[in-house]
């Protein structure tokens, strides 16, 4: 088995897994653990969670249960939307250490520009950050408009920008600005939640390669220097998602790819979450 286990260094020079597990909608505790210590197991060792996931509590377990060392492992996680201004943001994260039982977390992000808000609980984990409670600070469904308000205070610029990403939503403007300001791209939902499994374009790469349409797109995630994150509970599908090592798409199977996107969303738009 060839798991890929590259890594990306961050602007800090904090090295980052490449490809990690997505725990989003994990909601039975019990298949909650099972999935990520399988996953630890077999290679993965990034995690990525938030605290309206309702799962650090297992994500916690799973780390320890894992025997691997906490510092060869990168754990995400992410203050929510009532949770955001300054002093809030601080003890949100006090919160979800405790429920992980850790004392750092590696990432830290905002989850939604509340507006209002977010610039301080960007502030906040920069606080985080000074104090090396985080080891890297960040934010989630940022536009650019965003970002430029959070580098009018900021004194460190966010290092990752994880955003709703896959080949129907290409985000290339967005991405080139993270680029020029050096903020890693991770890609949540990096497979449209499922809608592409059925892509005869996919397919067909899929079968030039030998692989499944979903490793041909975490394939293009990864070729593209973007952070991926796949989400399942299933052990072939997390042991696939992983084994996407011995292969690389051609240049113009990657451009074919680029060419499905429709900025089409699977998921909310930044610009409009808080309405209800």
């Amino acid at each position: 088995m060839k798991i890929f286990d590259d890594k990306i260094t961050l602007v800090n020079g904090v090295q980052m897994p490449q490809l990690g597990l997505g725990v989003y909608k994990m909601t039975n505790p019990e298949e909650t653990l099972e999935a990520i210590s399988y996953a630890l197991q077999i290679g993965y060792r990034a995690v990525d969670t938030a605290a309206i996931y309702n799962n650090e509590k297992e994500t916690g377990e799973a780390v320890r249960q894992s025997g691997i060392p906490r510092e060869e492992l990168f754990i995400t996680s992410k203050v929510w939307n009532d949770d955001q201004g300054y002093d809030e943001t601080l003890r949100a994260f006090e919160a979800s250490l405790e429920r992980l039982g850790m004392d750092y977390l590696d990432l830290y992000l905002t989850h939604w520009p509340v507006a209002g808000k977010y610039v301080d609980t960007y502030r906040a984990i920069e606080r985080l950050y000074d104090e090396k409670l985080v080891r890297s600070t960040g934010v989630s469904n940022h536009h650019i408009h965003h970002l430029e308000n959070i580098f009018n205070v900021a004194n460190v610029k966010p290092m990752v920008n994880q955003i709703e990403l896959h080949p129907l939503l290409t985000q290339e403007t967005l991405r080139n600005f993270c680029h020029d300001h050096e903020i890693a791209v991770t890609s949540w939902s990096p497979l449209a939640r499922g809608g592409l499994m059925d892509n005869p374009l996919l397919n067909e790469i899929g079968l030039k390669y030998g692989k499944s349409p979903a490793q041909v797109i975490i394939k293009w995630h990864l070729q593209h220097g973007l952070i991926v994150i796949p989400k399942s509970v299933t052990p072939d599908r997390i042991k696939s998602n992983i084994e996407v090592k011995d292969f690389e798409l051609a240049p113009e199977d990657m451009m074919k790819i680029d060419s499905l996107n429709k900025d089409e969303r699977t998921g909310t738009n930044p610009e409009k979450f808080d309405e209800a």
